[in-house]
């Protein structure tokens, strides 16, 4: 496992990088505007060709998330520290495995609905909050031949990475988005006839 960061050469997200890479975690909190586009359409590519792809937390305004679902991906938030129950709906998926019915963050901040993104092909969790608010806090979706997998913890200023239920789920996520194998885009490739072909005209 290794890490990439805004200040590194490429943003740490080469070409070469991402060509060695099976599965991407996104995390970012302010620094999302200064994600080159050319680090965008690299990482498009790249999950459309079938590296996995996880999206955490406030990637909800991050370039590539917006990129590849196509909408604005806005939601309600607020921050004071309200206990979220997140609800396991799809007990049998393998992002779930190990998780019971529920798990509750002590401290979270809030994510609410309306959440502006495409019906997702799987609807994974579902989160209450403290002060009385809904979100679809799991949603995967298949782009091209890869996987992508949103998911909602994940504020800065609470230990929410070190719960062993969140643990849990980012494995489960990074085995179930991890390609069999990798199918480069076709596009401007010419096909030769496997067989004679009648030529019309």
């Amino acid at each position: 496992m290794t890490t990439a960061s805004l200040d590194q050469r490429d943003q740490g997200l080469s070409q070469e990088r991402l060509d060695a890479t099976e599965v991407l975690i996104w995390w970012g909190h302010k620094g999302h505007a200064q994600v080159d586009e050319a680090t965008v359409d690299r990482v498009q590519l790249r999950a459309n060709d079938g590296m996995g792809l996880i999206l955490l937390h406030s990637s909800h305004v991050s370039k590539i998330m917006k990129r590849v679902l196509g909408t604005r991906c806005s939601l309600r938030h607020r921050d004071i520290g309200e206990r979220e129950r997140v609800w396991n709906v799809e007990p049998n998926h393998p992002i779930t495995q190990g998780i019971g019915d529920y798990f509750e963050i002590e401290r979270e901040e809030l994510y609410g609905e309306r959440f502006d993104i495409p019906a997702p092909d799987e609807l994974i969790f579902v989160s209450w909050f403290e002060g009385g608010e809904v979100f679809r806090s799991g949603v995967t979706y298949r782009r091209g031949n890869g996987k992508v997998f949103y998911f909602q913890p994940g504020h800065e200023t609470y230990p929410i990475y070190y719960q062993p239920e969140i643990v849990r789920v980012l494995v489960n996520a990074v085995r179930w988005a991890a390609p069999l194998r990798i199918i480069p885009g076709v596009a401007g490739i010419k096909a030769e006839p496997l067989e004679p072909a009648r030529r019309g005209g």
